[in-house]
């Protein structure tokens, strides 16, 4: 998710994207990807690489937020530094739906954390960084700040976690 700020109460949502994981695949036919419209993005243009005409010619939040509700219904939510998705996501439901979504989350910040931390190794700021992470596993550079390829990012690096470790079910990495 790209958004206009970090604060799901002052921040706007700029664009969304998902890439299902079914197992140990990436589903490239079940991505999706939507530029919101309402967002002023002056400034920031060249951070999301969209440009005010492109946002104002995106979909309405209510579809947007519909479209994603359908790509996670039975699915858990995996994002890198979950935190920051919830809360958008969250304050968006409340606002189209008039409710919080139920949330199954899967962080894969938390689980580097963790897994650094029980190598003895304590990390910090920009070792948790997703392009910093994706590095240490061998995985290739994507460029930043889209909310696709950043899911396709999160997705490649969620397995890349799961075959370093442990065999993992969903119970040991969801978050509720």
């Amino acid at each position: 998710m790209e958004t206009t700020s970090l604060n799901p109460r002052t921040g706007k949502i700029v664009s969304i994207g998902w890439v299902p994981v079914n197992g140990r695949t990436i589903d490239l036919s079940g991505a999706g990807y939507i530029v919101v419209r309402g967002a002023q993005v002056a400034d920031d243009a060249h951070v999301h690489l969209l440009t005010q005409n492109v946002i104002d010619a995106g979909e309405e939040l209510e579809s947007a937020m519909e479209q994603l509700r359908q790509a996670v219904q039975g699915r858990a939510l995996l994002a890198h530094f979950a935190a920051l998705e919830v809360g958008f996501i969250e304050a968006a439901s409340r606002a189209v739906f008039g409710e919080r979504p139920r949330l199954s989350v899967v962080d894969t910040f938390a689980l580097e954390r963790r897994h650094m931390e029980r190598m003895g190794t304590y990390p910090r700021g920009e070792d948790l960084r997703l392009p910093r992470v994706r590095e240490r596993y061998g995985l290739p550079r994507y460029g930043s700040h889209n909310a696709l390829s950043d899911a396709l990012a999160c997705a490649e690096l969620y397995l890349a976690q799961r075959g370093s470790t442990r065999a993992v079910t969903l119970g040991d990495v969801v978050q509720r």
